[in-house]
């Protein structure tokens, strides 16, 4: 068993299931399906989770998955995460967190920076011949967060997918967060983005939902001076991919790696609520 070990364990062995992170999670998972036949026990969730924390920060393929650590196997770590992102628990876990954040007046809305970094190789069909690999199939990250660098949305595309075509798109998947007296909140008061998303025609597009478009102009000399508040955007995707299993996308299913991704989302905000709140 890996959940009842020492804090300092805990915290050498970044795949173990806090309590206080359990505690927001178990709520949002669905009920287990009955068992139609007699057989093993059922691998208990948070032991699964832990497998699949496991795989996402170390990298290692499912099928070498150490059992002797109580995880349960590979493929039934596989079949939980498969079915937690199907029942949408890693969107409602991020909406928690934002929300906890919201509440204690830590979401910076004054402005958010969006930044899609260079892609992964990958064989999956959320990919693409990448325009900067030597037209090697790759994947796209796709990340907007709040002013303080807190991820707001992310998503996955093709490696030849251009950035701006993807800006509207994760500006409307920023979820209404509650937390205060009145509507729930969803538009920062501008958006920051480097070059690759110099486009009027977007510009336009982001200024009729209330949001002030910041974007650097290719051509300009001696940079934008945007850089002073877009590197927040640069140190989250570098946490991101901190997570082994998203440095290279190994898996060919599509909802499989954005529910890594979702998780890691999750875990970096979770981050964000134990410095805050």
């Amino acid at each position: 068993m890996v959940v009842g070990l020492p804090v300092g364990k805990r915290q050498s062995r970044p795949w173990i299931v806090s309590d206080e992170l359990w505690s927001l999670i178990e709520p949002l998972l669905p009920e287990p399906a009955l068992k139609q036949v007699e057989g093993r026990p059922r691998v208990p969730d948070r032991q699964a989770l832990c497998g699949i924390l496991f795989v996402l920060h170390t990298g290692i393929q499912w099928e070498y998955l150490p059992q002797e650590l109580g995880f349960g196997s590979g493929m039934t770590c596989w079949r939980r995460l498969a079915a937690w992102n199907e029942a949408g628990v890693w969107d409602q876990l991020h909406l928690v967190l934002l929300k906890r954040l919201r509440v204690a007046k830590k979401l910076d809305w004054s402005r958010a920076v969006i930044d899609s970094p260079r892609e992964g190789r990958s064989a999956g069909p959320k990919s693409g011949p990448s325009p900067v690999d030597r037209a090697r199939p790759g994947s796209k990250h796709h990340l907007i967060v709040d002013g303080q660098g807190i991820p707001l949305a992310v998503s996955l595309t093709g490696g030849n997918r251009n950035d701006v075509t993807q800006l509207m798109p994760l500006l409307r998947k920023i979820p209404p967060v509650p937390g205060l007296v009145g509507r729930p909140r969803r538009r920062p008061d501008t958006l920051l983005a480097d070059r690759g998303y110099d486009h009027d025609k977007y510009r336009r597009l982001v200024w009729a939902t209330g949001v002030k478009p910041l974007i650097a102009r290719r051509g300009v000399p001696h940079g934008s001076g945007l850089g002073v508040h877009r590197w927040v955007v640069e140190r989250t995707i570098a946490w991101l991919h901190g997570f082994r299993r998203l440095r290279i996308r190994w898996e060919r299913r599509d909802d499989i790696h954005e529910a890594f991704l979702g998780l890691a989302t999750c875990l970096i905000t979770h981050r964000h609520v134990q410095r805050h709140c």
